[in-house]
């Protein structure tokens, strides 16, 4: 049952705990431990939700590394391969086989293994020239 001498409806303040005073005359008095409790608990908050954001920026990071290093590889592993003797141009799209002379001299050829048989040479690998001219080593 409502007090009949409480008629009327009060402000609804949806933060009164910003206030450093009560919202409603039967509100006791904020106090200083009060607000400083308050506080310490909103800094608390605020920490940890700033530690778990910096934490997914520090993976993001770590996997740009790991993508950049992996990038800096077949980087350097292109140009090496570029350096190997060749007597053809290499084009977009080319599946080049890379052989090893009995000297240790390395050569492509556009020759597969099974296409040259008694080949002089040690087949090593095959490889497919991609559209920014690196090379993807492709299994026959």
């Amino acid at each position: 049952m409502q007090n009949p001498t409480h008629n009327k409806q009060e402000p609804v303040v949806e933060n009164k705990n910003s206030l450093s005073y009560p919202t409603r005359t039967m509100d006791p008095p904020i106090s200083a431990v009060d607000r400083v409790k308050e506080i310490e608990k909103a800094g608390l908050s605020v920490q940890s939700h700033l530690n778990a954001k910096l934490d997914i920026i520090l993976h993001q990071i770590q996997n740009l590394q790991q993508e950049a290093k992996k990038i800096i590889e077949q980087a350097e592993e292109d140009m090496k391969l570029h350096q190997i003797k060749c007597n053809f141009e290499k084009r977009i799209g080319m599946k080049i086989h890379c052989y090893m002379r009995k000297n240790g001299e390395n050569f492509f050829s556009l020759l597969s293994p099974e296409e040259w048989q008694n080949s002089p040479a040690v087949f090593l690998a095959t490889y497919l020239i991609k559209p920014d001219m690196g090379f993807e080593k492709i299994n026959t």
